[in-house]
């Protein structure tokens, strides 16, 4: 059972790897192949049977995220767009910037036909908006700026056109202008209702418990993080308790457990039901139950889907009679959501959690040979938080390093400090504020939860502030993930000494993941910005603007220091609007604005030109303007052995896949030979003397 999920995630993974699209005739071939490896597995010998179901369930995986993939498909912007927009809420919470961010569905706009019209729209709101004003359901119409989600900030970085793809999110935006209702909401359908409940929730509670703690505890309650400031999720992410915002495999585990030993005690107390119901099984019904409310209030996220998936497979384990915390639950929970959501499996959330449980069950499971009975038993509760702290901690570290290239070094204590807390005080006190809610009492319960949620962010205020609170780490290579993940499941899943193969393995992606080396060059797909690798780290070519790449680029260095600090350092010579760097013996201009551009004679020496605007002239050097741009995305520039300059796009490594298709065919990557340089110097050079003379 426990290699059925590796080898549906392996299809899954190659499937998300590919450079191109596989077509129906290959699919069709994939389907063939199956049902030959599963007939060819009843006919070989015992021995070779496990290979053939092994090969039927990795071709299976990527046929299951191939249909995925169709499933969800839907039209994406080719362009970018201003004009009205008119949409129906569907969503709202904030971006990265704390700008309120509406999602929109039943999408018009202006001159476009339906069937061309993005499924969703993402606008943020810029300058004073007022968001008590809208309802879920409610009709909006305002006028935006609307553009394609953009491809990957840098070659081989995370794809947001991917990610979008799945919310099936066609376009993404923002206005300054006031957003009006055209109509009020009148859907009465279930998701509606539920969006409604959960907004109206959230300023109740807010309403109830005034700043952050308000704040936080709608989110942990429905899910609506818009009210949280900035300061705040960053202090948790640097105390390593930003899990605790996320309705996730702790929240859901907290409340049903909870919900189940409530249930089970307080039936237990009626004599009569102890002896003739089975109170354990009822028990974990209404677990079941509670847990699906929860899921459904929270808005269904697809870390709130996977928490209850595996949730709900340990209490169906209850109601069969079966221990219920087993890697035979970690993985039928991770078959059903590679199956549900396969594309889960490249986020960080699926990798985290099923690292953290998979961890957890297999170090309690061997505590179980452990005589503890000694200890007393105040000593073993605490020797358990520590323990679990440290234990899904350090399963989680490498995850959470290769994805937001960090390390919070206080985390294990914050952790200890803040997550029994959650258990035996907030997670009851949701329970108790819902319960006594049709009593216009839910102020009890919420007072109980304001307390614990005070405690924990003055814990994650007071970690972070620590100095060295933080550590930071460069991005990996690609496959440095999936050979860790393999090695530490081959370690878990292996019998005898085979399974010390796997520590091998591990060894061997922290020795890639050290030598890995950051591109000498970057540049934006805008072709506005710049940055160059230098003694103290990437060189920015500008102090402002393209903030959020910016940002990206130093945050996978490991030196996530603010853009005017990159900026200031040395690496790049600018005059005016135009920018030159260079890279050994080559010469890279950048160049902003038309009129910049339209004073540069020929690459004015330059081995490499970029622009930020459309360049129609025949130039005697590699050109990438902004239409050339559009279709490559961003460019890592690096140097060969040789001294040869190698120029690698986003587009390339993404590959040509649905959520790309509009920047068009691959492009090889480029090789600039130094060899032919240096000819058609001295080429130059000789007819230059020849005028001469």
């Amino acid at each position: 059972m426990g290699w059925v999920p590796v080898c549906l995630g392996v299809g899954t993974g190659i499937y998300f790897g590919l450079g191109s699209e596989p077509d129906m005739l290959v699919m069709a071939v994939l389907a063939l192949c199956i049902g030959a490896s599963l007939m060819a597995a009843r006919l070989v010998p015992v021995a070779f049977a496990p290979l053939l179901i092994a090969c039927a369930l990795v071709l299976t995986g990527i046929g299951v995220a191939k249909y995925r993939v169709s499933v969800v498909a839907a039209p994406v912007l080719t362009f970018r767009y201003y004009g009205p927009i008119e949409g129906r809420v569907v969503n709202i919470d904030r971006s990265a910037s704390d700008a309120v961010r509406l999602t929109l569905d039943r999408v018009v706009l202006a001159r476009m036909a339906p069937d061309r019209t993005p499924a969703r729209v993402r606008v943020s709101l810029h300058g004073d908006q007022p968001l008590q004003n809208f309802t879920p359901g409610d009709v909006l119409i305002l006028t935006g700026h609307l553009s394609p989600p953009a491809g990957p900030a840098e070659p081989g970085g995370f794809d947001f056109q991917r990610h979008a793809w799945f919310l099936k999110l066609g376009a993404v935006g923002y206005t300054r202008t006031p957003v009006l209702r055209l109509a009020a909401a009148t859907d009465t359908d279930i998701g509606t209702w539920l969006f409604a409940l959960r907004m109206a929730m959230s300023r109740a509670v807010q309403e109830a418990i005034p700043g952050e703690p308000g704040a936080f505890a709608a989110a942990i309650m429905t899910g609506d993080r818009s009210g949280m400031g900035q300061q705040t999720i960053t202090d948790l992410r640097t105390a390593n308790l930003a899990h605790l915002l996320a309705i996730s495999g702790l929240h859901m585990g907290l409340l049903t457990g909870f919900i189940f030993a409530a249930v089970r005690s307080g039936l237990a107390l009626v004599p009569g039901l102890a002896l003739r119901w089975p109170l354990k099984k009822i028990a974990a019904v209404c677990a079941l139950v509670v847990g699906a409310f929860y899921l459904a209030l929270s808005g269904g996220s697809v870390s709130t889907e996977r928490a209850y998936i595996m949730v709900a497979v340990m209490f169906v384990a209850v109601l069969l009679g079966r221990r219920a915390l087993t890697l035979r639950a970690v993985a039928m929970a991770a078959i059903l959501v590679l199956l549900w959501q396969p594309e889960a499996l490249v986020g960080p959330g699926f990798q985290m959690s099923f690292a953290a449980t998979t961890a957890l069950v297999v170090v309690f499971g061997a505590l179980r040979r452990v005589d503890l009975s000694r200890l007393p038993k105040w000593l073993r509760a605490v020797l358990s938080v520590v323990l679990s702290s440290f234990i899904a901690g350090l399963a989680t570290a490498p995850f959470a390093a290769a994805h937001f290239n960090q390390i919070a070094h206080y985390g294990l204590i914050a952790n200890v400090l803040s997550v029994p807390l959650m258990g035996v005080l907030v997670m009851p006190a949701v329970v108790l504020a819902v319960c006594l809610a049709p009593l216009g009492l839910w102020g009890i319960g919420l007072w109980l939860m304001e307390q614990g949620l005070r405690w924990i962010l003055f814990v994650a205020a007071t970690v972070s502030a620590q100095d060295g609170a933080l550590g930071h780490i460069w991005a990996p290579v690609w496959y440095v993930l999936p050979l860790l993940s393999l090695g530490l499941l081959w370690f878990v899943l292996v019998a005898g000494r085979a399974r010390f193969a796997g520590i091998a393995a591990v060894l061997c992606a922290g020795v890639f993941w050290y030598q890995t080396e950051r591109a000498a060059l970057l540049v934006a797909d805008s072709g506005a910005l710049m940055g160059i690798m230098g003694a103290e780290g990437r060189v920015l070519s500008k102090a402002t603007g393209n903030g959020f790449v910016a940002g990206i680029w130093l945050e996978n260095d490991g030196g996530p220091v603010p853009q005017d600090q990159a900026a200031a350092r040395a690496g790049f010579v600018s005059a005016g609007r135009v920018t030159t760097a260079s890279l050994g013996a080559w010469r890279i201009l950048q160049v902003s604005g038309k009129t910049a551009l339209a004073d540069i004679n020929g690459c004015d020496g330059a081995d490499v030109l970029i622009s930020n605007q459309v360049d129609a002239g025949d130039r005697p050097c590699e050109v990438f303007d902004l239409a050339r741009l559009r279709q490559t995305g961003a460019l890592a520039f690096n140097l060969a052995p040789n001294g040869d300059l190698l120029i690698d796009t986003a587009h390339r490594i993404a590959g040509l896949r649905p959520w790309n298709m509009r920047q068009g065919a691959l492009s090889d990557p480029i090789r600039l030979s130094v060899v032919d340089r240096k000819r058609a110097a001295d080429a130059t050079l000789s007819s230059v003397s020849h005028l001469d003379q």
